[in-house]
């Protein structure tokens, strides 16, 4: 027999996840909601809604200050990153998942613990290496970069992808003779696809939104990222509320749109990482 849970607990987790939905999408509405206020009713009533709705700071961010080709920049920065990352990782990936070697387990820690260093922390090496390499205010030195940030995060989610999928299809595919490579290619990679969705969405989102590394790594506009661009949009558009408040909106609404119409497939690769792997 189910033992039926006091209401006053549904009552407390209601409320608490109210809060926190609350706190986590007040400043993101605010946000969109000031973009379309004059500088006046956000200085006057900050927390009511537009008397109007006015797209004039939207195209004038557009048009002004080069903000479509920072929006370019980061666009190809990320997507060329995560689409590289996807297709040397989960070779590694594979390997490791389905593969037994020396030194496999500690391999694999090696990958897992850089998730725990702080990214600051490897400045000096990082920019040492982009110097070395000429890749200075280069589109291919910050994608060098991002590629290796998204090492770890990547091999631990595809691994577990890969490491869903039953052996004996490996077995299966060996026996009527498929090699190492078209096991992985035609099999193991399209069965992998969840866990390939959910490692590119949040390696592009990740770099779509990075702005440490594009600010040391760059300095002329033509190479320059959008989230880097967005800290001169505030100082041009200090006294001007809207624009800088339209600015931002139109940098963070692309990863939004991104997450929301991937959401099920992020959610259903981490339940199934968590089942085997």
């Amino acid at each position: 027999m189910v033992e039926k849970k006091n209401p006053i607990i549904y009552i407390l987790m209601y409320i608490v996840l109210a809060f926190v939905i609350v706190v986590s999408l007040f400043p993101l509405l605010w946000v969109i909601m000031s973009s379309f206020k004059t500088n006046a009713e956000i200085l006057s009533s900050p927390f009511t809604l537009p008397t109007a709705i006015n797209f004039q700071p939207y195209l004038h961010v557009l048009n002004t200050n080069n903000f479509a080709q920072f929006g370019i920049n980061s666009f190809v920065i990320a997507t060329t990153a995560t689409f590289i990352s996807l297709f040397i990782y989960s070779m590694g990936a594979y390997v490791i998942a389905k593969y037994n070697f020396p030194g496999k387990s500690i391999f694999f820690s090696l990958f897992v613990i850089t998730m725990l260093v702080p990214g600051h922390t490897r400045t000096q090496p990082i920019f040492s290496i982009v110097m070395n390499l000429r890749l200075y205010d280069t589109r291919q030195g910050l994608i060098l970069v991002y590629l290796s940030g998204g090492m770890a995060m990547c091999m631990f989610v595809l691994r577990a992808a890969f490491a869903s999928i039953p052996k004996e299809m490996a077995e299966a595919a060996t026996i009527d003779g498929a090699g190492f490579f078209r096991t992985f290619w035609q099999m193991h990679l399209p069965l992998a696809r969840s866990g390939l969705a959910t490692a590119g969405i949040l390696m592009f989102l990740g770099n779509w939104n990075e702005y440490y590394f594009a600010a040391l790594l760059t300095i002329s506009p033509r190479n320059r990222t959008l989230p880097y661009a967005l800290a001169f949009f505030n100082e041009a558009f200090a006294y001007d509320y809207t624009r800088m408040f339209a600015a931002l909106t139109l940098a963070i609404l692309p990863g939004i749109i991104i997450y929301i119409f991937s959401q099920e497939q992020v959610r259903m690769s981490v339940v199934s990482s968590g089942v085997k792997g």
